[in-house]
């Protein structure tokens, strides 16, 4: 019995010894750990709410240009936000009502069986929240390629204002290079290469125009002219919009050397500052979240192991040790990788013990000694 006992604790000290970042509680730690956690799970639940609101800003910003984007799967990441956030208010709520029971070991008990999957399920949680920071810094490339290509197409069905679904390009274009002091997609030239002036505002019987529709292969009407929107009504000379390269056709004026009075900046340009600057500030929040999430799972897997080796000690009173990890690294990896090979063989019934048509061997035969150790019949 004493061997039995000693081999006991021989392994118990193993187990501790190679616990990782163990620490040691009494009862006064544990109760203040579990007061102060309880307090950061509210806090949490006010960061979920933060989470959940940035998702929604990204997803209204992004939804507001969404006639100048090409790529529609930008709205992935506000989503993700807006689950996350979601998700961290109803696990925050609960690990505060966990933690608030653990101050009280009978209290404790009811959530033991629940303490492993809420913190794995917390962790998964907060790796997600890392990814949604992740995918914000990540998005820049996706976000200039889809602005690009959506702003291409909008200038080129600038002139369509009568045609159903494009009605309405011509004034979100004026908008955006006003509002954002932007000129054409990447500068002002591209306005020379497409045809922005609808064919009914053009005079048929003016000579000029109709050489201009035969000479282009296409039969477009190109023109070194941007829209009045392109116009920096900052400039100390009345806009120059039509005959931009022309300088022989205004006054004092010389396209080559002269600053032009229209805006310099790209429209894809400005609106990739635009939502850098939000991008950036959102993933920074994100991964502020991520760090005080992962502090918070960090104290109550302390507070779990710490109350289980309360309870394993039967007295509520003493001393226990906390970890992150029971085992190393290596051995926890190889333990939960053999318990999910072997998940399959736990619903396997034993056919020797439940099935009687299985021939058993009797004992004339074959002798106590050839026979399992279950199947030999005790001897009073």
């Amino acid at each position: 019995m004493s061997a039995s006992r000693e081999k006991n604790n021989s392994k118990c000290f193993t187990v501790s010894k190679m616990a990782v970042l163990k620490v040691k509680f009494t009862k006064s730690k544990r109760d203040k750990l579990a007061q102060v956690l309880w307090i950061l799970n509210w806090v949490s639940v006010v960061t979920g709410i933060i989470l959940l609101s940035l998702g929604l800003f990204l997803k209204v910003e992004i939804a507001k240009r969404r006639e100048l984007l090409s790529d529609r799967q930008l709205q992935v990441v506000p989503d993700m936000l807006i689950a996350v956030g979601l998700i961290a208010c109803i696990i925050n709520l609960l690990g505060g009502k966990i933690c608030h029971d653990c101050v009280d070991t009978a209290k404790y008990l009811r959530w033991k069986l629940l303490m492993l999957p809420y913190t794995i399920c917390t962790f998964f949680f907060t790796f997600c929240i890392l990814v949604g920071a992740l995918m914000c810094y990540n998005m820049r490339g996706q976000l200039e390629s889809s602005l690009l290509a959506g702003l291409n197409d909008a200038i080129r069905y600038y002139k369509d204002t009568d045609t159903p679904g494009r009605c309405f390009l011509k004034r979100t274009v004026d908008v955006l290079q006003m509002q954002f002091q932007c000129c054409g997609s990447v500068d002002f030239r591209d306005w020379f290469q497409i045809q922005w002036i609808s064919n009914r505002y053009l005079d048929m019987s003016h000579k000029e125009i109709v050489q201009r529709l035969r000479s282009n292969v296409e039969g477009k009407y190109l023109v070194d002219a941007v829209p009045f929107s392109c116009c920096n009504p900052s400039s100390p000379r009345p806009c120059i919009q039509q005959q931009v390269t022309n300088s022989s056709a205004h006054f004092n004026y010389d396209y080559r050397r002269e600053e032009l009075n229209l805006w310099r900046r790209g429209c894809c340009q400005a609106l990739m500052e635009y939502y850098s600057q939000i991008l950036q500030s959102v993933g920074l929040t994100v991964l502020l979240i991520w760090l005080f999430e992962l502090s918070v799972l960090t104290g109550v897997r302390y507070l779990q192991t710490a109350m289980d080796n309360v309870l394993r000690n039967g007295d509520p009173d003493s001393e226990s040790d906390g970890w992150l990890l029971e085992n190393s690294l290596a051995e926890t990896a190889r333990s939960n990788f053999n318990i999910i090979k072997n998940l399959g063989k736990c619903n396997r019934v034993d056919t020797t013990d439940d099935d009687p048509n299985i021939d058993i061997p009797s004992t004339s035969q074959e002798g106590p000694g050839n026979l399992p150790a279950k199947l030999i019949p005790a001897t009073s």
